[in-house]
Formats: C-alpha cells, sequence, structure tokens
C-alpha cells in the first residue's frame, strides 16, 4: 500500500510539474509577442528598419513556440487524461496561444509597414499618431499576461472592457487619417500604410481582450466568448 502511494504521489508531482512547465511556455511566447509589439511600435516611430526586420524575424519563433505548446498539450490530454480545473486549463492554453501567435503576425505587419514609411517624409508626419493607440494596447497585453500569470480574473474582465476604449480610438484615428488623404491625396498611399499600422493594433487589442477571457475561463469554468462586456461585469466580476 505504502509503495502504491508513494507511486501516486509521484505521479501527481510529475503530472504537476508538466502544467507548470506548460504555463511557463505560454508565458514565454507571451513574453515574446510583447516584445515584438513593443519593438514593432518603436520601429514605427523611429524609422528604425533594422529593428523592424528583427520583429518579422522573431515572428517565426512565436509560430514555432504556438505549434511546439499544442503538441505538449495534445501530449498531456493523451496521456495524463486531465479532468476539471487540469482540462479548463489545457483547453484555455490552446486557445491562448492562438491568440499569441496572432498577436505576433499583427506585430510584423506593423514592422513590414514601419520599414516602408522608414525613408520617407510622411514616417515624420502621420506615424506618431498611432503612438497613443500603442501604448494602450501594449498595456492591454502586458495586463492579459499578468493576469493569466495570477489567474486574476477580476484584473482580466477590467482588460476586457478597455478593448472598447481601444476601439473608440482606432475609430477615431481612422477618421484622422480619412481627413489627411482628403487634404492630401498624393500621399494617400503612406496615410494607408500608417492607417494598416493602427488597425493592425486594433487587432492586438482584441486578442489581448481574448486572452482575458480564457483567464475568466480557466478560473470561473464560464465561456465569455460571446457575452457583451456588460453580462461579464454583472456575472463574474466581484463588486467592492
Amino acid at each position: 500500500m505504502d509503495n502504491k502511494l508513494n507511486m501516486d504521489k509521484h505521479t501527481s508531482q510529475r503530472y504537476n510539474a508538466e502544467l507548470e512547465a506548460l504555463r511557463n511556455r505560454v508565458l514565454t511566447m507571451g513574453g515574446l509577442v510583447e516584445r515584438q509589439c513593443r519593438q514593432a511600435l518603436e520601429a514605427l516611430i523611429k524609422g528604425d528598419t533594422e529593428l523592424a526586420s528583427s520583429v518579422v524575424r522573431d515572428d517565426y519563433q512565436v509560430n514555432n513556440l504556438e505549434v511546439e505548446i499544442c503538441d505538449q498539450c495534445t501530449d498531456i490530454l493523451a496521456r495524463r487524461q486531465p479532468a476539471a480545473s487540469d482540462l479548463r486549463m489545457i483547453v484555455a492554453i490552446i486557445r491562448m496561444v492562438a491568440n499569441l501567435e496572432r498577436i505576433g503576425d499583427e506585430a510584423a505587419k506593423v514592422a513590414r509597414m514601419a520599414r516602408k514609411l522608414a525613408d520617407t517624409r510622411d514616417r515624420n508626419a502621420y506615424t506618431a499618431e498611432p503612438l497613443h493607440l500603442g501604448e494602450g494596447v501594449l498595456g492591454m497585453l502586458q495586463g492579459a499576461l499578468d493576469a493569466f500569470a495570477r489567474t486574476d480574473v477580476q484584473a482580466a474582465i477590467e482588460i476586457i472592457a478597455r478593448d472598447l476604449e481601444i476601439d473608440r480610438e482606432f475609430k477615431s484615428l481612422n477618421r484622422l487619417l480619412i481627413s489627411h488623404i482628403m487634404e492630401q491625396p498624393q500621399r494617400v498611399k503612406n496615410i494607408l500604410r500608417v492607417n494598416s499600422c493602427a488597425r493592425a493594433l486594433e487587432r492586438i487589442g482584441d486578442h489581448a481582450a481574448n486572452l482575458c477571457e480564457e483567464v475568466v475561463y480557466l478560473v470561473r469554468g464560464a465561456d465569455v466568448r460571446h457575452l457583451s462586456v456588460d453580462e461579464i461585469q454583472q456575472r463574474y466580476q466581484t463588486r467592492t
């Protein structure tokens, strides 16, 4: 009996170590994606083509991490047959890494546009305009990763709500850039490039909100992907 208990304990310890390693792998991927976003925005503002190229190269590493983490999840599902909260964690992680990979794709889009804008006079004229939007999105992404690391549902819900502000800011910026096109049609190509950057940043915000929805699912066991912000707040936000 003692041998069986020791074996069960050892198996449980190894299983917990596998789950912790998986969680840490997601945070590593998240850190890489966050760096991609930060560097893409910096490359856009400064016209740094080398930094932009570095962001594009890093996208391959992000793609590889997504595949590796999903393979780890599949392996754990097959060998361990997790249940309850452990199963939720595996499902949440599979969906999270898909969102992280898409964030990496959007960061690479910004970086590619940054390279095209770097040697034009329009870089100084227009690229500062997405800066505030980009900083807001970076804050969302950083907060989403922190909420996952701490399994903090309340922080996750606050970030989901912040996505509405990002959407409003993007629409305002989009209107401003359209007015620039009307006033200076000869610069339409570069203004549209800046608008592509702004749209990519807005999508990063959407994916950061998706990460936070997975935190709610992980902790509360509730799929909130198709609920409004008000519904999520009413059902799952702790009132102080």
